[in-house]
């Protein structure tokens, strides 16, 4: 197969192990490149909207940056519940109060994308819908003790012991919950 984007160079701007596994798991040479960026976003902001807000702001931080010969990726997850935005938790209070949100509900589960360049900028979002089980206090400890679950939207990740042990059912694409939608990601370099 062809290699996608032969004369452009790809930056993922994300320090996310996950997020580089995955862009990996497409076969793409990229490099990593990134930016503080203040993730606050306005207050009447649709929930549904917030992870694709979020990562065309990490984009346009990188605006005057970016050489003629790049193409950028961001991105940003967010989790809602009960029409409330569950973003990275502050500690383990707060991790294990996301957890017990989560607990035997379902929540969804939003991750942005901005693909851009100089002359051309995409956004969109993927959701999935994610069925948790019911989870004692002692496995909601466990898998904050034993993960850090700390710089994850909802406090948790799919791909760890807790989406082994208490994710029922998911309708949609698990790498969305991951934090890439690396299906929608490919069409879009493809047809670039």
């Amino acid at each position: 197969m062809k290699t996608l984007l032969p004369n452009k160079k790809i930056i993922l701007a994300s320090k996310s192990p996950r997020r580089q596994e995955l862009l990996k798991g497409l076969d793409l040479i990229f490099d990593i490149k990134l930016k503080d960026v203040n993730e606050d976003f306005p207050a009447n902001l649709p929930d549904n909207e917030v992870a694709a807000f979020l990562a065309e702001k990490k984009a346009l931080a990188f605006e005057n940056d970016l050489k003629e010969d790049e193409i950028l990726i961001t991105s940003d997850t967010t989790v809602l519940i009960d029409k409330k935005v569950l973003n990275k938790p502050k500690d383990k209070d707060d991790a294990i109060h996301m957890l017990r949100q989560l607990s035997g509900n379902i929540h969804h589960v939003i991750t942005g994308v901005c693909i851009f360049d100089k002359t051309k900028k995409v956004v969109f979002d993927d959701m999935t819908e994610v069925h948790f089980k019911h989870l004692s206090n002692e496995e909601m400890e466990y898998y904050i003790d034993k993960y850090h679950p700390f710089d994850k939207a909802g406090s948790y990740g799919i791909q760890e012991w807790i989406g082994y042990a208490a994710v029922d059912k998911i309708i949609g694409s698990f790498y969305t919950v991951m934090g890439l939608p690396v299906h929608r990601i490919y069409e879009e370099l493809k047809n670039w």
